[in-house]
C-alpha cells in the first residue's frame, strides 16, 4: 500500500502529460484533485492500520543497485506517518485552491503530482540513496514551479538561487551518506541497518566529519541561519500553492533528516556536538523573528517566521541529545508536532497571502488596510491563522512549543530562555501585520476597485487546514499516541 501511496501521483502525472493538448484544462484540474483526494484517503487507511511503537510498518523491499548496497526500501513509523499525512492534506488543499489557475493547467497539475510523489518518497524512504534521489527530485520540481509559474520579474533568479543552495546541501548530504556507507560492515545504505548498528561509534574525528557534512546539508534544507537566504526570495516569487508546499513540506525534509538520520545513526557524535545544534536553533529563532519585524512584504514576513519555527525544532533535537529520557522524549515529540503544526498553519497563511495577491497583485503591507470591512471572512480566517501561528492555546502551535520548551529546559535552560523571546517577537510582528491589513481606513493598491471576500474554493482549501490545527490543539492525544513511542525510540538510540 505504501508504494501505491508514493507513486500514484506520479502515474496520474504521466497520464496527464500523455493526453492530447486539446483536452480542456478543467479535466486536468479534476484529475489532479481526484488523485490528491485518493492519496488522502490512502494515508488515512495507513494511519488506521498503524500500530504505535511497532517499528517500520508497511515495508516494501526490492533489489535496486545490489553491487553498491542500494535497495528500494520503504516503510512508515511514528516519525514519518504524521509527515506523510500532512503532505497529502496540503497537496489536496493546494489542488482545491488552484481551481481558477489558468496558466498551463495541465503542466501545473502534473508538476504538483510529481512533487507529491517526491515528497512522500522522502518520508517513506528507508535507504539513504533512495532518500537522496527523492530529495533531489523535489528540488527539481520546485525549481520548475518557481521559474515557470512564479511572479515576474525575479522568478528565474529566485528559482536559480533556491536550486543552487539546496543542491549544494544535497551534495553535502551525499558525502555524509557515503561516509556512513564506507564505515559500515558490510557496506550498506539501508537506514534500519545503520540505525541498529551505528558504524562510527568510537571513531571521533571521522564521525565528526560525517556529522558536519550531514548537518550542513540538512541545515540548508531546513533552513537555519546562516543557510536561510534562499528562502525569502523563493517564497516571494512562488505562486501561493507553491509557497504552501515549500513551507509546509519541503522545509520539513531537513528537520526530518535530523530525526531519521543524524541522531540515530551518529549517536555518539550527536551527543558530543548537541550544543552546536542548540545554539544554531536559538540564533535561528531570534534572527528570524527580528528580521521578520523589518519586513514590508507579507510573504517575506511569513517566510522569516518559518526560520523562527524551524529554529525551535533544531533547539529541541539538540537538547534531546543531552537530556534525560523523559525530557528528551518530550522535546522530540514537540519537534514532530511543530513540523506538522507549522505545515498546517503556515500553509494556510501562504494561501491567504495568495488570496490577497489574487485581488491586487501586491504583497506590500503598506498598500493594504481596512480589509475587515469588505471581506469579513478573509479577516476572520487571517486572524485565526495568525493567532494559531503565534502559539495561542487551543491550537497545535501551543502544544508543539510547550513540549519543545518543557523538554529542552532541563538540559539547556539558558538557550530555552532565550528562545522564549522568539514567541514574544513573533506575536508582536504577526499582530502588527494583522492590524495593518485588517483595520483602519480602507486602502488598496491603485487600480483595485473592490476586494471580493474569500471564494468557495479558497475557503475549501484554507478552512480544513485551520480546523486540523485546532483539532490537534484541543485533542492532541490521537496524534501523540503515534508520535511518542517513536520519539522514545529515537531518544533511546541517541543515549546508547
Amino acid at each position: 500500500m505504501l508504494t501505491v501511496l508514493v507513486f500514484l501521483p506520479l502515474a496520474v502525472a504521466v497520464v496527464l502529460l500523455a493526453l492530447p493538448a486539446s483536452v480542456p484544462p478543467r479535466v486536468a484540474w479534476w484529475a489532479w484533485t481526484a488523485a490528491a483526494t485518493a492519496e488522502t484517503v490512502l494515508v488515512i487507511l495507513v494511519w488506521a492500520g498503524h500500530r504505535p511503537g511497532g517499528g517500520p510498518q508497511y515495508e516494501a523491499e526490492a533489489r535496486w543497485i545490489p553491487g553498491a548496497g542500494v535497495g528500494y526500501h520503504v516503510g512508515v513509523d511514528g516519525l514519518s506517518l504524521p509527515l506523510l499525512a500532512v503532505t497529502c492534506v496540503l497537496f489536496l488543499a493546494c489542488a482545491v485552491y488552484s481551481r481558477r489557475e489558468t496558466r498551463r493547467v495541465r503542466e501545473f497539475a502534473a508538476l504538483f503530482l510529481f512533487l507529491q510523489t517526491t515528497c512522500l518518497g522522502v518520508f517513506a524512504a528507508l535507504d539513504l540513496i533512495l532518500f537522496f534521489v527523492f530529495l533531489d527530485l523535489s528540488i527539481v520540481g520546485m525549481y520548475v514551479l518557481v521559474a515557470g509559474w512564479g511572479h515576474r520579474p525575479g522568478a528565474a533568479r529566485a528559482a536559480l538561487t533556491f536550486f543552487l543552495y539546496t543542491f549544494l546541501g544535497s551534495l553535502a548530504l551525499l558525502l555524509g551518506f557515503i561516509g556512513l556507507y564506507l564505515a559500515a560492515e558490510p557496506h550498506t545504505f539501508d537506514m534500519t541497518a545503520l540505525t541498529d548498528r551505528p558504524p562510527l561509534e568510537g571513531r571521533g574525528g571521522y564521525a565528526a566529519l560525517v556529522l558536519l557534512a550531514i548537518g550542513v546539508g540538512l541545515a540548508i534544507k531546513t533552513p537555519t541561519v546562516p543557510f536561510h537566504s534562499w528562502l525569502p526570495p523563493a517564497h516571494t516569487q512562488a505562486p501561493a500553492a507553491g509557497s504552501a508546499i515549500l513551507a509546509g513540506v519541503l522545509l520539513k525534509m531537513g528537520a526530518y533528516g535530523f530525526l531519521r538520520i543524524a541522531m540515530p545513526m551518529l549517536p555518539e557524535a550527536w551527543r558530543r556536538f548537541a550544543l552546536v545544534f542548540v545554539v544554531v536553533g536559538v540564533v535561528s529563532v531570534l534572527y528570524g523573528a527580528l528580521v521578520a519585524l523589518a519586513q514590508s512584504d507579507l510573504k517575506r514576513l511569513i517566510a522569516y517566521t518559518s526560520v523562527t519555527h524551524m529554529g525551535y525544532v533544531l533547539l529541541a533535537v539538540g537538547a534531546a541529545g543531552t537530556a534525560g529520557e523523559r525530557a528528551g522524549r518530550l522535546a522530540v515529540s514537540g519537534a514532530v508536532t511543530q513540523l506538522v503544526s507549522h505545515a498546517l498553519i503556515t500553509g494556510a497563511l501562504f494561501l491567504l497571502a495568495g488570496t490577497l495577491y489574487a485581488r491586487g497583485r501586491d504583497y506590500a503591507l503598506a498598500d493594504w488596510s481596512g480589509l475587515a470591512g469588505p471581506a469579513p471572512v478573509f479577516a476572520a480566517l487571517t486572524g485565526v491563522a495568525v493567532f494559531a501561528s503565534l502559539g495561542l492555546p487551543g491550537f497545535s502551535g501551543f502544544v508543539a512549543e510547550f513540549q519543545i520548551f518543557a523538554g529542552s529546559l532541563p538540559a539547556r535552560p539558558v538557550a530555552t530562555g532565550l528562545a522564549l523571546l522568539g514567541v514574544l517577537l513573533t506575536a508582536g510582528l504577526l499582530l502588527r501585520a494583522l492590524h495593518r491589513i485588517l483595520v483602519g481606513p480602507l486602502r488598496m493598491p491603485a487600480g483595485v476597485g473592490a476586494f471580493p471576500d474569500v471564494r468557495p474554493h479558497e475557503a475549501a482549501a484554507i478552512v480544513p487546514l485551520l480546523a486540523l490545527a485546532l483539532l490537534l490543539g484541543v485533542a492532541p492525544r490521537l496524534f501523540l499516541d503515534v508520535v511518542e513511542p517513536a520519539a522514545r525510540e529515537v531518544v533511546g538510540l541517541v543515549a546508547r
